[in-house]
């Protein structure tokens, strides 16, 4: 028997670390690392000991008998074809598969007197949350954590698709870190608004910016503002309770069809929510109005739009192959364009277009109602490529073909093209990329001030990439403390405990957090649920304080 990693593969290498034999790749040494789409275990080298699986912060790996009873059999064929392309190992004539080591690294080398330092952390997704466990495991640093939302969690609570749960399970690993003792955590507070980033600055030695990308990329293209033109991240937020995105921010009540700009995997989360069954999501972590609607939804098919041919997707393998696997979901390839059929045809087994030779192609009649072929309970994706979209209309999209413009009938349109970072008051930004200027992490011409993520790389790459983005950082940080090049704080711990205390009415601190917990998971333990969210600021606030009212 022999392990493989599977759909959930998050990339932040924990499983690298343990492996005694080196046989998980690409390693963060290596150059592939960050470019390929998952880890892979080389089933020639392991050893079956399972330490990989112990330790998977969001339980991607599996052994390969067990894969079967998962529905992830193709995660064997997946995981072997990776070293059949040539990664590196040697092959004795009579003895074991090996792979070399890589010398010794000792990225975190200290002075024995290292005093400690006091870092702020702007940001309790995955980029905040890598930077505060380097600090705090490498280090004797002071971490004060602070979020404008009064909950903690970023993507991992308001980015991952109720789906996908082990996806969410990382969020355990942060959490162990919200209660360490050298940490004080601040939700509720807007840097910027609450707090300035000079104020922030004067008490303490370091900050370090990771806050994401909370904007949306745009189209560029008429009609981008009608009411029925949502950006995907929206969409996303409204499915997982994000307190800033009402009840009502989507409609589907009436909307048969919905076309998805996009073929990324926010674009592919989208789709597969919108036609799973609500049953199947109704033991998820999803809001209860997403929950509601959907259940009343009128939804039959999801068309996603890629400008360019199946060679080019921009999902990953594994978001793909979960598509295909839908209960009562048909997957359908538009052949409009002959470059389509012949671009899966030539794809070989490693490319992600020889996925859709399974999915149904045809031409398919934008004319006719969603379902009319099978019925009006059918359901389906159907992918169009080499379709651009020209116009959205009040009811429908135009869009690009091989024979000329077509409309697409649609009752929604979700604009899954990227997300894009907005300016962080105080904070240099360059509108080109939509990201802070630095380098190395190191904020330009601010000096103590970093940058990890994506408002530091741009929106790309999944949870695991930020954990080496913010270990460059981290390093950026430490050794300006070493050279003695941070700027010495003015405030203490306490005074700025005073000041945000003063400004803010109500902040969340990790004991209030921990009873914000308690009361999800209160909530979903009534209705069968790992946990029913609270979806706005009060219902936050209130949960958080209702521990002090317990204590009185």
């Amino acid at each position: 028997m022999t392990y493989a990693i599977t759909q959930t593969c998050c990339n932040d290498a924990t499983c690298v670390a343990v492996c005694p034999v080196n046989c998980i790749h690409p390693t963060p040494d290596e150059p592939d690392f960050g470019r390929t789409e998952m880890l892979y275990v080389d089933p020639a080298a392991c050893i079956d000991c399972g330490a990989c699986a112990d330790a998977c912060p969001v339980d991607a790996i599996l052994p390969a008998d067990a894969l079967a009873a998962a529905g992830l059999e193709r995660y064997a064929e997946i995981n072997a074809a990776f070293y059949e392309r040539g990664a590196p190992r040697t092959a004795p004539e009579d003895g074991p598969v090996f792979h070399a080591w890589g010398a010794p690294s000792f990225a975190r080398t200290l002075p024995a007197d290292f005093a400690p330092i006091r870092v702020a952390v702007v940001g309790t997704g995955p980029a905040g949350m890598y930077a505060a466990e380097d600090l705090l495991l490498h280090t004797g640093a002071e971490v004060t954590l602070i979020d404008r939302l009064p909950v903690a969690g970023g993507l991992v609570r308001y980015g991952v698709a109720p789906d996908h749960p082990a996806t969410k399970r990382i969020g355990d690993t942060f959490a162990r870190f919200h209660t360490h003792p050298r940490v004080r955590m601040y939700l509720g507070v807007d840097i910027g608004t609450d707090v300035t980033a000079e104020e922030l600055a004067a008490h303490h030695d370091a900050v370090v910016y990771a806050v994401g990308a909370a904007g949306d990329r745009r189209l560029g293209i008429p009609g981008e503002e009608l009411p029925g033109s949502v950006p995907a991240g929206s969409f996303v937020a409204w499915y997982n309770a994000h307190p800033e995105v009402a009840p009502d921010a989507v409609g589907l009540s009436g909307t048969a069809r919905v076309v998805v700009v996009g073929t990324g995997n926010v674009a592919l989360d989208a789709a597969r929510v919108l036609v799973a069954d609500p049953d199947a999501l109704a033991s998820t972590d999803i809001a209860d109005h997403a929950l509601a609607a959907l259940r009343d939804s009128a939804v039959r098919e999801v068309v996603l739009l890629a400008r360019r041919g199946p060679e080019d997707l921009a999902c990953t393998a594994s978001e793909l192959l979960a598509l295909g696997r839908l209960p009562g979901v048909r997957l359908v390839v538009d052949d409009h364009d002959p470059r389509i059929r012949a671009a899966i045809e030539a794809a070989s087994p490693a490319d992600k277009a020889a996925l859709l030779r399974d999915a149904e192609h045809e031409r398919v009649d934008w004319g006719a109602a969603p379902g009319a072929r099978a019925g009006a309970g059918e359901r389906r994706i159907v992918f169009r490529f080499h379709s651009a979209p020209e116009e959205i209309l009040d009811a429908a999209v135009r869009v690009t073909g091989a024979a000329g413009p077509v409309a697409v009938p649609a009752g929604l349109v979700l604009r899954a093209v990227g997300y894009r970072g907005v300016p962080v008051a105080g904070l240099p930004f360059d509108e080109a990329t939509g990201t802070v200027p630095h380098l190395g992490g190191r904020v330009e011409g601010m000096p103590g001030g970093y940058v990890a993520g994506w408002i530091k790389r741009g929106p790309s790459g999944g949870i695991g990439a930020n954990r080496t983005c913010a270990a460059e950082t981290v390093g950026s940080l430490l050794a300006d403390a070493v050279d003695g090049t941070l700027p010495a704080p003015t405030g203490t711990a306490r005074a700025f405990d005073r000041l945000v205390r003063g400004r803010v009415r109500h902040v969340v601190d990790a004991r209030g957090l921990a009873a914000i917990e308690r009361a999800e998971r209160a909530r979903g333990k009534e209705s069968g649920r790992p946990r029913v969210k609270l979806g706005t600021v009060p219902e936050l606030v209130a949960a958080a304080r209702a521990r002090r009212r317990l204590l009185r």
